[in-house]
C-alpha cells in the first residue's frame, strides 16, 4: 500500500480513499467479531452436550423405575430461564416430558384451591414436568404488584413448605431453581429485547416495569427464599450473569438430584460455587449486606 495523494493510496494498483479503508477495515473488524462470537457460541453449546446425553440417561432411568420429577424454574424476568429450558429439553424425549408456563388465572381458576392449577400438570410416572414459572409467582409477581390480596399472600406463604413436603413425601422428586440476575444485565438484555425483531415478542407490561420495581422483587425474593427453603424442598440459587455457565451448572444440578444408572463417571458434577449456591447461603449473604449496608446490594 503506497500513499499517491492526500487521504488517497494505493491499494494493488486501484487508488483508494482513506475513508473506504476505514469503513472496509471496520467492515472486516466486524465480520471477524460476528465470526468469533458464532464460533465461540458453537463452542460452549459443545460443552454442554456432554451433560445433556446423561439427561438422556437420567429420563430413561426415570421411566423405567416409574418416578416422577418436577423442575421449577423462577427468577426476575430475562434471568435466563426460558434459555437454560431449552438447553435442559433439547435432546430428551419429548413423550417423557412436558415444559409448563400458565397464563393468568381464569375467572373459574380464581374460584378453586390455588395449587389446582399447576397439580393437573403434574408429572405421571416417569414424566419430568418443567415449570416456567410456578406457584410461586404468588411469592414474586402477584405480591410486588398486588395481583393478590395480603391475606391469599400470607395463606400460600404459610402453607406452601407443608405442600412441597407431601410432593416430597409422596416420591415426587422436586428441583426448585432461582435465577438471579443483575439489574445491570437486566436491563442490557431488556434492551436487546426491544432492539431486536426476534426478542421483542419476550416483553411485557410487567418487563418494562422490573427496572423501577427492582427493589419491591429483591425484597420479596428474600423473603420468599428466606420463608420457603426447607430441607426436603430446598432453593438452588443460580447466578445468571453469564448465561452460559447458568445453563451448565444448571445441568449439574437437575443430575445430581436422581442417583441414575449408568452415569459418566468421567464428567464433573461438581457444583461452581461462583455461580450456584444454595438458598441458605443467599439468605446468608442478604443478611450481612443489609447489617453492614442498610440495604440489599445486587
Amino acid at each position: 500500500m503506497k500513499k499517491t495523494e492526500e487521504n488517497v493510496f494505493e491499494v494493488n494498483g486501484k487508488n483508494v480513499p482513506l475513508d473506504e479503508l476505514i469503513k472496509g477495515y471496520k467492515k472486516s473488524k466486524a465480520a471477524q467479531k460476528s465470526k468469533n462470537k458464532a464460533e465461540r457460541k458453537r463452542d460452549e453449546e459443545q460443552r454442554l452436550k456432554p451433560y445433556q446425553a446423561e439427561l438422556i440417561k437420567l429420563q430413561k432411568y426415570l421411566e423405567e423405575t416409574g418416578q416422577k420429577m418436577i423442575i421449577l424454574f423462577e427468577g426476575r424476568d430475562a434471568a435466563g430461564k426460558g434459555g437454560t429450558i431449552r438447553r435442559v429439553t433439547r435432546y430428551m424425549d419429548e413423550k417423557h416430558y412436558r415444559v409448563v408456563a400458565l397464563g393468568k388465572p381464569t375467572q373459574e381458576q380464581k374460584t378453586q384451591w390455588f395449587y389446582q392449577k399447576y397439580i393437573q400438570h403434574f408429572p405421571r410416572a416417569g414424566e419430568i414436568v418443567l415449570f416456567d414459572r410456578s406457584w410461586y409467582n404468588r411469592a414474586m409477581v402477584e405480591q410486588v404488584f398486588n395481583f393478590c390480596s395480603k391475606r391469599e399472600y400470607e395463606d400460600f406463604m404459610n402453607g406452601v413448605k407443608g405442600f412441597e413436603n407431601d410432593l416430597v413425601r409422596q416420591g415426587i422428586i422436586l428441583v426448585k431453581l432461582y435465577y438471579s440476575v443483575t439489574k445491570d444485565e437486566q436491563a442490557a438484555r431488556f434492551e436487546r429485547r426491544k432492539n431486536d425483531p426476534l426478542r421483542q415478542w419476550k416483553l411485557s407490561e410487567i418487563d418494562m416495569q422490573a427496572q423501577e420495581r427492582w427493589d419491591d422483587f429483591t425484597t420479596t425474593k428474600y423473603d420468599m427464599i428466606k420463608h420457603t427453603h426447607s430441607h426436603n424442598a430446598p432453593w438452588t440459587i443460580v447466578r445468571s450473569k453469564d448465561k452460559q455457565k447458568a445453563r451448565l451448572e444448571s445441568l449439574k444440578v437437575i443430575l445430581n438430584a436422581v442417583n441414575y444408572e449408568g452415569r459418566d463417571e468421567n464428567l464433573n458434577y461438581a457444583l461452581d460455587s461462583e455461580v450456584v449456591i444454595s438458598g441458605a447461603r443467599e439468605i446468608e449473604i442478604m443478611d450481612a449486606q443489609i447489617t453492614s449496608t442498610g440495604k440489599f446490594i445486587g
